[in-house]
């Protein structure tokens, strides 16, 4: 295994940190010096990232001079054209686990379900995501921020007369979005500053590109204030592995032992913030029987919580996507409280639909884009003001088992609606007709 300098590891073990939270950065930590200790080797990103800023930022650089004193620096198409077919090529960040399976995996099935072909690479991963530009047709960005090797990249992908698509999830570009975001609060303040500093980075992504697309309406309608390009929707949808994974869930899920769970989860930090939103009307709801729960799933802190309400709380960490969805499917409902503010109003519904997905309802925030899959009194809840989330609780727990079947009616509604498709309201025309044209 390559001994990584101290700064690199350093610099990984913040960046984890800030992304995963500590027990995330931890963890990581742990199994490097484990794999040092027992001298096993190491990954190609380890190898990419070893290659050191100056030696990935000039990667191509020796291949360039070449192709020019051959005079051949020049294409008048991409090498994809020549053989008539289509072939996309992603770089992107695939540090997530969440956003690699909604914003790479899923597009992946997707046109592959197409015809077209479609390899991704980690931007870390250098000499794979040079390669897969080789032979494409046209090239996808996902949350990457401009760098010596994102330019490079940029510039190899001119050369070779790609067509650039750059793809979010989050306002990463937006500092009137982070200023303004509720769940920054529950924050160390400099993590604010980090994001706001980084900002302009993934704007200048944004603005090299030819077209963008974004996971939701409202981050659509965001993004417009900060770019000229077009922009348009690709939701995330429920592909072939949630709806099995789910559905696996809801098959092990053991005998009902007559306690009433609400489950709320959280995949990342400040989240706290949200629930706060209606921990009074939680709290006391929940305090009202002995016989109720408080599901947390994830990242949260206990400190937020009223000191009454913990003999009745379950914790379950995240570990997986599987045993996410296991402990998902032992719930009678979820909550997806949010703060109304310019950053939620960015949020996918990818909660509800992993609710969905294991049969249970959910009762949302009528903030972002999850009203969208929720079916008011059929599917679950949109709580439009602060009654609502008690109102909707009282009434699943009256009666248990219409509770139930409205988790089944979400599952149905999740394969009908919300699984990998051409549908408008899954992903824009303008795109298919971007890469199939």
């Amino acid at each position: 295994m390559l001994k990584l300098p101290l700064l690199t590891l350093i610099r990984r073990f913040r960046s984890v940190l800030k992304r995963e939270g500590t027990g995330a950065a931890v963890l990581r930590a742990a199994g490097y010096v484990r794999r040092r200790v027992r001298g096993l080797g190491t990954g190609t990103l380890s190898l990419a990232t070893d290659t050191g800023p100056r030696g990935s930022e000039q990667y191509l650089h020796g291949i360039w001079q070449t192709l020019a004193r051959q005079d051949a620096f020049h294409i008048l198409q991409a090498p994809g054209v020549d053989r008539a077919r289509r072939q996309i090529a992603m770089i992107a960040d695939l540090n997530l686990p969440q956003c690699r399976k909604y914003r790479v995996e899923q597009l992946a099935g997707f046109w592959r379900s197409r015809g077209v072909e479609f390899e991704y690479a980690h931007y870390q991963d250098i000499p794979r995501a040079t390669r897969i530009m080789q032979h494409a047709t046209h090239l996808m960005e996902y949350r990457l921020q401009s760098s010596a090797v994102t330019d490079m990249f940029r510039y190899e992908a001119r050369r070779l007369r790609l067509p650039i698509l750059y793809d979010l999830d989050d306002p990463l570009f937006s500092v009137s979005a982070y200023e303004t975001y509720r769940n920054m609060e529950a924050l160390d303040p400099g993590l604010k500053s980090h994001f706001l500093s980084e900002a302009p980075k993934y704007l200048s992504m944004m603005n090299g590109a030819d077209i963008m697309s974004v996971s939701t309406p409202g981050m659509a309608q965001h993004a417009a204030l900060y770019t000229g390009r077009p922009v348009y929707v690709r939701r995330n949808f429920a592909d072939a592995e949630t709806l099995c994974a789910g559905a696996v869930a809801m098959l092990n899920n053991g005998p009902d032992d007559g306690m009433f769970r609400v489950a709320f989860a959280s995949g990342s930090q400040g989240h706290e913030v949200d629930l706060a939103e209606i921990l009074e009307p939680l709290s006391e709801f929940i305090q009202a029987d002995r016989g109720r729960r408080l599901m947390l799933i994830g990242h949260f802190d206990l400190a937020h919580l009223p000191a009454k309400l913990k003999p009745q709380i379950e914790r379950v960490e995240f570990a997986g996507y599987d045993r996410y969805l296991a402990a998902l499917a032992r719930a009678n409902c979820t909550l997806m409280p949010l703060c109304d503010d310019a950053f939620n109003r960015c949020k996918s519904a990818v909660r509800v639909l992993d609710a969905a997905s294991v049969g249970v309802p959910s009762i949302v925030a009528d903030v972002g884009d999850l009203s969208s899959v929720v079916r008011t009194g059929e599917t679950g809840f949109v709580a439009q003001k602060g009654g609502d989330w008690m109102d909707a609780l009282r009434a699943l727990a009256a009666c248990p088992k219409d509770a139930a079947q409205m988790g089944r009616n979400a599952r149905v509604n999740l394969e009908e609606r919300w699984r990998a498709s051409d549908q408008p309201h899954i992903i824009a025309p303008e795109l298919i007709e971007w890469v199939e044209t």
